[in-house]
């Protein structure tokens, strides 16, 4: 090739490097060469057919303008793959062949590299009927916190168990509020447990679980949904709570009892511990709090900025210029506390605004673009066992007797109080809370929040106890 052209090419490295930077020119323009030069076009090659969709999906416009800087009449850059132009001896073709497939591989970003090792499994799992799989979602980018380190550590336990290992705990229930993680655990869970070849583990949400058992009666195969669910080693069923019928939860028992006693692992999420589900047979719950329940709690400040950084890693392999500041990721993980999806949202956003417009991530671009994720923050859920425990201390009397069908005074009372209180601080139903307090009957809980409510408005003493006992409830959250 002609020196001129060479010194032209040396040029437009140079300009090219110094527009996208050095690691990203490294990255993906270092192995890129020029073949030739034409009047009004340019054509250049990489190793591998994933260089090129890549540098000509994120890159072409800037290629251009580089080549456009050095020689004005140039209007389009043509990219191809040397392995497929140049002629390779045949007793070269294997080797060449493995090297432009090591070069694919080794160019790959993590989420493509990801993606290609999913396939199988992703197809594998819809084939048994499973519910669609994320493959962002895997143990590899879960990020660790005080929160859910027990739960992280129970599912990993399922995950690489063998089939005949004995079962540690079954089932595993996890448990949280939304955004907290739950739905990630079970789904690398099923990554991970399907990665090989020994076992079968399904992944449903309870709607994909009702759907399939609706669909199998109205075709009248309904036994062969329920073999097929039985014939599985790991049984992963997300968002129980969504779970309604009483033919679908009682089909669920059954399938949830034949796997349990036949050694097989169940692990479930809902947005509740089991005792909170007043939709579920008392059975189902019962069974449900046998095994391990786990709860993930809110969000650390510090597992905030973890989530961020990996996200922005994540985002990075993408979009190689994305940065975000320091301390713009520390405000994100003071300000964004109410979910980690609202963390990936912000992250989302700050990309889009930092690509669409060509500018760089800043404090004040943030502040703006999150202004709407920065909610107040929830009240801890106040539970019933709370209440309970309060008012028979406040009383001097034990939680069982507020449980027990004693009358006399002193426990009727603090019993009517408690009951009041869970229905003014809770979302909890008049039936649930009578199941609450030892199985009582809805009316029983009306006439006790009734007569609660009377008193206040005439009793002061009555009403600064509850005002007191309100204010430790809120207070220990």
């Amino acid at each position: 090739m002609a020196s001129i052209e060479q010194d032209r090419w040396s040029r437009v490295k140079g300009r090219l490097r110094s527009s996208v930077g050095e690691d990203v020119y490294s990255s993906w323009f270092a192995r890129m060469d020029l073949e030739s030069v034409q009047s009004e076009s340019v054509q250049m090659s990489v190793p591998t057919r994933f260089l090129k969709s890549w540098i000509q999906a994120h890159y072409a416009e800037r290629v251009l303008s580089c080549w456009q800087a050095e020689m004005p009449d140039v209007h389009r850059v043509d990219l191809t793959v040397r392995t497929a132009m140049r002629a390779v001896a045949p007793a070269k073709d294997a080797a060449v062949a493995a090297d432009a497939k090591r070069l694919e591989r080794d160019n790959r970003p993590p989420s493509e590299l990801r993606a290609t090792a999913t396939a199988p499994v992703s197809a594998n799992h819809e084939a048994l009927g499973g519910s669609p799989l994320d493959p962002r979602l895997t143990f590899a980018s879960f990020v660790l916190g005080k929160s859910n380190t027990l739960a992280h550590a129970a599912a990993r336990q399922v995950a690489e168990g063998r089939r005949g290992d004995p079962v540690m705990f079954n089932p595993l229930y996890i448990h949280a509020g939304v955004g907290l993680g739950k739905t990630h655990l079970l789904q690398a869970v099923t990554w991970a447990g399907n990665s090989g070849t020994e076992r079968k583990v399904l992944y449903l949400t309870a709607e994909k679980f009702m759907y399939g058992f609706v669909a199998a009666l109205k075709t009248q195969t309904a036994l062969a949904f329920k073999e097929a669910l039985r014939g599985i080693d790991v049984l992963v069923i997300d968002d129980l709570q969504f779970l309604q019928g009483k033919s679908t939860q009682a089909e669920f028992c059954h399938t949830l009892n034949a796997l349990i006693d036949a050694g097989r692992q169940v692990v479930i999420a809902a947005d509740r511990p089991p005792s909170d589900l007043e939709s579920l047979d008392d059975r189902v719950r019962s069974r449900l709090a046998g095994g391990l329940v786990v709860e993930m709690g809110s969000l650390g400040e510090d597992l905030r900025l973890g989530i961020l950084k990996s996200r922005v890693a994540a985002a990075r392999a993408h979009h190689a210029t994305f940065d975000v500041p320091a301390p713009v990721l520390d405000y994100l993980a003071k300000a964004i506390t109410h979910n980690g999806r609202d963390l990936e949202g912000a992250v989302n956003r700050l990309l889009a605004h930092s690509k669409l417009n060509a500018t760089n991530v800043t404090l004040e671009m943030a502040e703006r673009e999150v202004r709407d994720l920065i909610r107040p923050q929830d009240p801890k859920r106040i539970k019933i066992e709370d209440i309970q425990r309060v008012v028979a201390r406040q009383y001097n009397v034990s939680r069982s007797d507020l449980l027990s069908s004693r009358r006399t005074a002193n426990v009727v009372r603090p019993r009517q109080v408690a009951m009041y209180l869970a229905k003014t601080l809770t979302l909890r139903s008049l039936p649930e809370i009578g199941r609450r307090f030892g199985g009582r009957d809805h009316t029983t809980v009306l006439h006790a929040v009734r007569k609660i409510e009377a008193l206040v408005g005439k009793d002061i003493a009555l009403n600064d106890e509850v005002e007191g006992l309100k204010r430790q409830l809120q207070d220990q959250g």
